[in-house]
């Protein structure tokens, strides 16, 4: 069975972000196994932005299992419609190991993470608050799916 992990850096979500994202989640049953996790933010404090983003970055690579296939959420990423994005989830779920759907804190990433990333993906050119790309992560990753297994829930217009 194959197993996505959304690494989330950020604090605990409202109420709202946990019901939309546990929804979402939901549908999957046992087709796939989903799993959101959270990554303690780091402090800014004196030591700077670097030392901020090199501290998520730990906390995010501990948390990656070593065959997970890495895909960054990052404004710079690869834009995809819907079909694109099935095609995509496709394709990382054919490297056998997890993949890991990770989302930034408010800086995004540091070095570490960026290196280990396989893939990057940007929901739009828009920036979104944190806590809703979360939803918008759990919401396209059930489209995506659906769309590769037929069900009905994606329409064309």
């Amino acid at each position: 069975m194959s197993q996505v992990l959304i690494l989330a850096v950020g604090h605990r979500p409202p109420a709202w972000v946990s019901a939309a994202c546990g929804d979402y989640l939901s549908r999957f049953g046992r087709r796939l196994k989903v799993e959101l996790k959270e990554i303690p933010p780091a402090r800014r404090s004196a030591g700077g932005l670097a030392a901020a983003l090199a501290q998520e970055d730990a906390r995010l690579l501990a948390a990656l299992p070593d065959s997970a296939w890495p895909v960054l959420l990052d404004p710079r990423g690869e834009q995809y419609d819907s079909e694109a994005l099935a095609g995509a989830l496709s394709g990382w779920l054919e490297h056998g190991g997890p993949l890991a759907l990770l989302i930034g804190g408010a800086d995004g990433f540091g070095p570490g993470v960026r290196a280990r990333a396989r893939a990057s993906w940007s929901l739009s050119r828009l920036t979104f608050p944190h806590m809703l790309a979360r939803v918008l992560v759990a919401e396209q990753l059930y489209r995506a799916w659906s769309l590769l297994h037929k069900l009905p829930y994606h329409r064309e217009h």
